[in-house]
């Protein structure tokens, strides 16, 4: 702390030496006046915190001389000497300003002890005034610190809401108001769903506010359809406290009104050029396989093989455009949502032998071995869309008989647990290096090594099985080894969601299955 400065104004020598003397012993800096005027002189040069002042001097008295130094400066502390030590000059000096007196004469154990209480009095009064100086200056950051947060959530042009443990909304920012057509005089206050009337979203909010998902978890995202075609996504996230717990949800809303046109109108464009195609692709087709069975009759069999293996190749890579085309338009009916079909209860174990039956033939062909291995009891039923599940696994098992060379085999499994079917689709083919099992489910994306660069395929067939497997709201896996073989698991649950629309594909077929 500072150095504390102590003025002695007393018009006696004897007196204002010995004060300076003891007071500079006790580690004061002193200065001394021996009249009321000298004295406010040093005041008014120096800093001064405590003065000694003598009431009786001529000229301008005590009294007088402590009446300017409370105009002065009001922090002073004035300690009063006087030789006339009665209650009515006590009483006087205090009304003045004045903070205690000594009567004279004086021991220098009683001056000691009046200035180290007065000096206590000044170092309690600087750190109080330092800790209130603090205290200001955290409101004031404190205060801006708010003003910037504010500033920013109000500028975001994504909409952000906030909720506590019970759902009700905290904090709602403009934008927030303008996406979700809530009048902007609403107060926050209430549950989420007297701001927001879409049951899914508030369901979300609620999982998230009370606590459901972990701060490392990933909550799911939830698509809001408005009123005039407006599409919201919310993402959320906890909001964790102190100790680590959850304290509410902060939900942020992105306008995605412009993606899903675009995603119509590509869905549009691709149902009309598949639409446009397939109609000539299909009787090209047709007169190809009309040519190639006049020609099995001709003499000319040498030219004749060349011809019949071009037109070959002609026929194949037609049916290959047509199963492009159907693959296509599976998949734009799927994203769009526009072929549905109610889901029923559905044997799956019945449903498996059915396809394994019907492409055992395309199986025995490249002599392979294609088996269903199900449990003796019967499957619980699944409650599901009957085409969607024939699309994913006619699909696998058709990968897996195009991707195994002649003589390999082919398993499917299935098994119930926990409220879930799994289905495992496994093959000795070829294998997926690690590197591509990532992008397998990318459309259009095909694994071409020297083995499979001359098998047919659209690339669509997975993407196809995760859209279908998603929309159950099941999950699809894959482990595979190059030259050993590769597994897919679909795990499906037995419950229908009530989220779940599953988009069903066209009819599994000898052709589709391709």
């Amino acid at each position: 702390m500072d150095e504390i400065n102590v003025l002695v104004i007393d018009d006696e020598d004897g007196i204002r030496f010995a004060c300076q003397r003891i007071l500079t012993r006790m580690g004061f800096q002193t200065f001394a006046a021996s009249r009321g005027v000298e004295g406010l002189e040093i005041i008014r040069k120096e800093v001064v915190s405590i003065v000694l002042l003598d009431l009786k001097m001529p000229g301008m008295d005590g009294l007088e001389v402590l009446r300017h130094i409370r105009e002065e400066d009001d922090s002073i502390l004035v300690i009063i000497i006087t030789g006339f030590a009665t209650i009515e000059t006590a009483i006087e000096a205090m009304k003045h300003g004045a903070y205690d007196f000594i009567p004279k004469p004086f021991e220098p154990e009683h001056l000691r002890m009046v200035v180290d209480r007065a000096r206590e009095k000044l170092i309690l009064t600087m750190e109080t005034e330092m800790l209130e100086a603090q205290r200001r200056k955290t409101l004031l950051d404190l205060g801006t610190e708010k003003s910037r947060i504010r500033t920013i959530l109000e500028s975001l042009p994504s909409g952000l809401v906030v909720t506590n443990m019970r759902g009700q909304v905290v904090l709602m920012n403009p934008s927030f108001f303008h996406l979700t057509g809530v009048d902007s005089c609403r107060m926050p206050g209430e549950r989420i769903e007297a701001y927001v009337a879409d049951e899914g979203f508030c369901n979300l909010v609620m999982e998230i506010s009370t606590g459901r998902y972990a701060p490392t978890d990933d909550p799911p995202s939830y698509e809001l359809a408005l009123p005039n075609n407006v599409y919201l996504m919310a993402k959320g996230r906890p909001v964790m406290g102190e100790e680590g717990e959850c304290i509410g949800a902060v939900i942020n809303l992105v306008n995605i009104t412009t993606m899903k046109v675009l995603d119509q109108l590509k869905n549009e464009f691709v149902a009309k050029v598949t639409h446009e195609l397939r109609s000539p692709l299909s009787t090209i087709h047709e007169q190809l396989a009309l040519v190639l069975g006049d020609m099995m009759t001709d003499d000319n069999a040498a030219e004749k093989e060349q011809e019949q293996y071009l037109l070959s190749r002609a026929k194949e890579k037609t049916q290959g455009l047509i199963s492009l085309i159907g693959d296509l338009l599976d998949l734009s009916r799927i994203e769009a949502g526009a072929v549905t079909s109610e889901p029923v209860a559905v044997r799956l174990d019945d449903l498996l032998k059915s396809i394994v039956e019907f492409l055992g033939a395309r199986a025995d062909a490249k002599q392979q071995t294609l088996t269903a291995s199900l449990p003796d009891a019967p499957l619980p039923p699944i409650t599901a869309d009957p085409m969607a599940l024939e699309s994913i696994f006619g699909n696998l098992v058709s990968n897996a008989i195009n991707y195994t060379p002649e003589g390999g085999s082919i398993e499917v499994s299935a098994s119930s647990d926990n409220g879930r079917i799994q289905v495992v689709v496994s093959d000795t083919g070829f294998g997926i290096d690690e590197k591509y099992l990532d992008k397998i489910f990318e459309r259009f994306y095909r694994v071409k090594t020297d083995k499979t660069r001359f098998i047919t395929g659209t690339g669509l067939g997975l993407p196809i099985v995760k859209s279908l497997v998603d929309g159950l709201n099941g999950t699809i896996a894959v482990e595979s080894r190059v030259d050993q073989g590769t597994t897919f698991t679909v795990t499906l649950p037995l419950e229908k969601s009530e989220e779940a629309e599953c988009a069903a594909p066209a009819e599994i077929s000898a052709e589709a299955a391709s």
